[in-house]
């Protein structure tokens, strides 16, 4: 089968397509023919080897987390699964990765694909979606009426959050760049700052909110300066991990920095919005396994569009 690997840390060149043997599932493991992995920006430090000691892989390594295709094989143990079922999953980071015609995959990860979009498009949904939803309700604890701020909602998990958090009846307000504001705009967002030209987001925050939801490689001072945004005893939930999040002890505001991680029955809700028209499933670019190179090229430097970029397997 094919698949991209690297075999030494470094920059794009590192990947290369090659023909590889097609793996063999275990206990509690199927095999899935893959429609379609994504891009997502930890795909990138892990090919550059920043990631050795959260996400230790195993050289060579083939990327992609996300994953949507068919069922091909079970292996020993696997119930409530069968071979052609179509389905969708976050796949262990430190495992390998579906920028392949197959993976294995633990089948607890795994959950029936969304009906109403094509089964590669689905593979934008599990990474940026979960990230989005735990942030908002499983750390946030976000409910009706509160208002949100989304610093950084231009990218593909701000796209969902901002669906996420409109749909749970939130004001939200959201920080998008000129060229990501329309399709913020259309996913909800009540309020949209443009922070290219804002010099200060504070400022442009009229009242104070319960929860601020950081996406953005800010600095810390910027980020700390969000802070005096939120209302006594709200949250600041922040998902750029090498930036501790700050926190208000004298106000009762709580830092979290969110690590996310693979939920199956979480991805199953989403999916289930998707479904339901509730949650837009949106694509920026679709690119052929073998172009993955150009696309973690262009990520470094700084070219990819705004939103989420599927690699399909073509098989």
């Amino acid at each position: 089968m094919k698949a991209v690997r690297f075999h030494q840390y470094g920059d794009s060149d590192v990947l290369r397509q090659e023909d590889v043997e097609q793996p063999v599932p275990g206990t509690g493991q199927v095999r899935v023919r893959v429609a379609g992995t994504s891009f997502n920006p930890v795909d990138a430090n892990i090919r550059a080897g920043f990631m050795q000691g959260p996400i230790p892989v195993t050289l060579p390594h083939t990327p992609g987390i996300d994953v949507a295709g068919t069922v091909d094989a079970l292996g020993e143990g696997v119930t409530g699964i069968q071979v052609g079922d179509q389905v969708v999953g976050f796949l262990p980071m430190a495992g390998p990765g579906a920028a392949a015609e197959y993976v294995v995959a633990p089948a607890e990860v795994l959950t029936p694909a969304p009906k109403s979009v094509a089964l590669s498009d689905a593979a934008a949904l599990p990474l940026v979606g979960l990230t989005a939803w735990q942030a908002l309700f499983e750390h946030a604890k976000l409910t009706s009426g509160q208002r949100v701020l989304i610093n950084g909602a231009g990218g593909a998990v701000g796209g969902y959050a901002v669906q996420l958090a409109k749909q749970a009846g939130a004001h939200v307000i959201a920080t998008a760049g000129p060229r990501s504001s329309p399709r913020v705009t259309a996913a909800g967002a009540d309020e949209v700052i443009d922070h290219t030209t804002t010099a200060d987001i504070v400022t442009e925050v009229s009242d104070p909110v319960d929860v601020v939801l950081n996406l953005a490689p800010v600095e810390p001072a910027q980020l700390a300066a969000l802070l005096g945004l939120i209302r006594p005893g709200g949250v600041l939930v922040n998902t750029t991990v090498w930036m501790p999040a700050p926190t208000d002890e004298e106000r009762g505001i709580r830092g979290i920095d969110l690590f996310v991680r693979s939920d199956a029955e979480q991805l199953s809700h989403l999916v289930n919005l998707v479904d339901a028209g509730e949650l837009r499933v949106e694509v920026a670019r679709r690119v052929p396994l073998a172009e993955l190179p150009t696309v973690h090229a262009e990520a470094a430097a700084g070219a990819l569009p705004s939103g989420k970029i599927v690699i399909t397997a073509g098989t």
